[in-house]
């Protein structure tokens, strides 16, 4: 018998637990995540200068540099020191595409949740106790959850502070995970 065949329900249920948790975690208590950007200074001033720039939708490093022999000249190292230094994502115009962003949410809980029961699975023995599956299910998908996130603060400068509320959010979501597969672990 697969994993997949004895752990469908725990990897499926799992996320849509999480899917509802990080719902009231960004909807309710708004609170939570709010500081995790801040205005720009004169924003409008900004947005009317750049804005002719029809700045394609992507991921840009400002001042950015075409090789390494360049990141040494005077010239770079004048356009560090004068700033603006920035890691920019520039979206696409308009509304936020919400449907389309919930739904990849949810694919990625049933990836982290997948690879949960596939880990859990060839750790845990059938019938293992409740706490035995929930501390492997519960590590792997804390991994899955969090731990990527500190890869945006140590590369990028993201706030230290919003990448720890994050992880934090990611232990629930492991918590709720793990608590799922323990329940419903094969017996």
């Amino acid at each position: 018998m697969t994993f997949m065949h004895t752990l469908w329900l725990p990897i499926l249920l799992s996320s849509v637990f999480v899917f509802l948790a990080s719902s009231i975690i960004h909807m309710v208590l708004s609170w939570w995540h709010k500081s995790d950007f801040s205005k720009l200074p004169d924003e409008e001033k900004f947005t009317d200068a750049v804005r002719p720039l029809a700045i394609p939708p992507g991921d840009y490093m400002i001042p950015n540099c075409s090789s390494n022999a360049e990141m040494r000249t005077p010239e770079f190292k004048e356009k560090l020191s004068k700033g603006p230094v920035m890691v920019a994502t520039v979206l696409p115009n308009g509304m936020f595409n919400m449907g389309k962003s919930l739904s990849l949410w949810f694919v990625y809980l049933v990836v982290v949740n997948f690879f949960a029961a596939y880990i859990t699975f060839h750790a845990v023995p059938a019938g293992a106790g409740y706490l035995k599956v929930f501390r492997f299910a519960g590590a792997t998908s804390f991994m899955g959850y969090s731990l990527a996130l500190c890869q945006a603060s140590i590369w990028y400068g993201r706030s230290w502070c919003s990448t720890i509320k994050s992880m934090i959010d990611g232990l629930i979501y492991a918590g709720l995970t793990a608590g799922t597969f323990g329940w419903l672990w094969m017996r």
